[in-house]
């Protein structure tokens, strides 16, 4: 009888071994996340180290990566350098429509984060003022899709102005310095600008601006949907501090972007965190845009872009978390 008990237990010790080889199998050694100036959730999270608490106990490393511009978060992901970026949501479906395979999972904010800026003394008043100028705007990105809706909404095309391709934080050095004549801004950047410089905003259009995704690829989703869910679930809760502790946030995304109070309240002014599921809200504001990357030929000839979008958006996740 005590053989049997024996080769029970055995047994018994050996599919628990299984079992357990069998789940570290099912998740990551580490989950790789961007933190963005322009993404307070993510600033916040980093903060408090929320994701770190949620994967602890498995032993799951959190390794943040600092995004400056969609451009560079996609970049990212398209390299299997990040499993979750923080985008636009127009430069995300610019980005799949040109190969790169990416699930917009979660909305981490609504916000005006560009406008078109001139310098405190400029004698530009509008977007068609800007015919025949030095502009600077990040390829890739919202402010770069702004600035040519803006143009096309005015009679202009991209070749009636000289495009200075400048990464934000350079577009806006570039504005200061008397070296551009405008700029595509984004914020905080913005925002400081026209506080600590004086700079003017002449274009702002609160429906040019695409909505906040946190993206991630189409391999990490389909390997590991559950912890999609909880990378969510972190960002729900920084959603709902934010809401409850705005003041304490304009600390904390002044303390991370090394700026003023003033900058960062200025900034959270311009941001709605009130819907986090992407939806149709989300891929209506996506496919307005849709006709400025044909006319601009920012994808392929043929590509639908309609179809590129409605695969993007996948609320499936944000939907099994958020209440």
């Amino acid at each position: 009888m005590s053989r049997i008990l024996r080769h029970v237990a055995a047994l018994a010790a050996s599919l628990l071994a299984a079992v357990g080889v069998a789940r570290a199998a099912e998740q990551p050694k580490e989950i790789r996340v961007d933190y963005a100036y322009y993404s307070p959730p993510s600033l916040v999270l980093k903060r408090f180290g929320w994701l770190e608490q949620e994967f602890k106990a498995e032993n799951i490393l959190v390794k943040w990566v600092l995004s400056q511009g969609s451009n560079r978060a996609l970049e990212f992901l398209n390299s299997g350098s990040i499993d979750f970026g923080s985008t636009a949501g127009l430069a995300a479906v610019l980005s799949k429509a040109n190969g790169n395979p990416i699930k917009g999972v979660y909305i981490y904010s609504r916000p005006e984060w560009t406008a078109l800026v001139v310098p405190r003394d400029s004698p530009i008043k509008s977007v068609r003022d800007l015919k025949g100028k030095k502009v600077a705007a990040t390829k890739g990105t919202d402010p770069y899709l702004f600035l040519l809706r803006s143009l096309h909404l005015d009679g202009l095309k991209k070749t009636d102005i000289e495009h200075a391709s400048l990464q934000h934080a350079d577009g806006r050095a570039a504005l200061e310095q008397g070296k551009v004549d405008a700029w595509a801004g984004l914020d905080p950047l913005m925002a400081a600008s026209e506080i600590d410089a004086g700079s003017k905003l002449i274009y702002r259009n609160v429906s040019f601006n695409t909505y906040g995704f946190l993206n991630t690829t189409e391999s990490f989703s389909k390997q590991y949907p559950e912890h999609v869910k909880r990378v969510i679930a972190a960002y729900e809760k920084a959603r709902k501090w934010i809401l409850a502790n705005p003041e304490e946030t304009a600390r904390i995304v002044a303390e991370e972007a090394k700026l003023s109070l003033p900058v960062a309240r200025l900034q959270l002014t311009r941001n709605d965190f009130s819907n986090p599921v992407p939806g149709a809200e989300h891929l209506k504001a996506l496919k307005s845009a849709a006709p400025i990357l044909v006319e601009e030929e920012l994808v392929k000839k043929g590509t639908d872009v309609n179809k590129v979008m409605d695969d993007l958006v996948d609320p499936t996740w944000a939907k099994a978390v958020v209440r």
